[in-house]
């Protein structure tokens, strides 16, 4: 990777939490989702 700032996770492996905003600007944290099977992240770099 060529940014040090990003840490890749492996599979199953436990990350800290954090906040994102949603499309609403609405913040959600990771946590909110502790214990479901699934949570697929997704990050748009904008449509150009």
């Amino acid at each position: 990777m060529s940014d040090p700032a990003v840490i890749p996770a492996a599979a199953a492996e436990t990350v800290p939490d954090f906040t994102l905003a949603d499309t609403a600007g609405r913040g959600v944290r990771l946590s909110d989702f502790r214990g479901r099977r699934h949570v697929v992240l997704v990050f748009n770099r904008g449509f150009t």
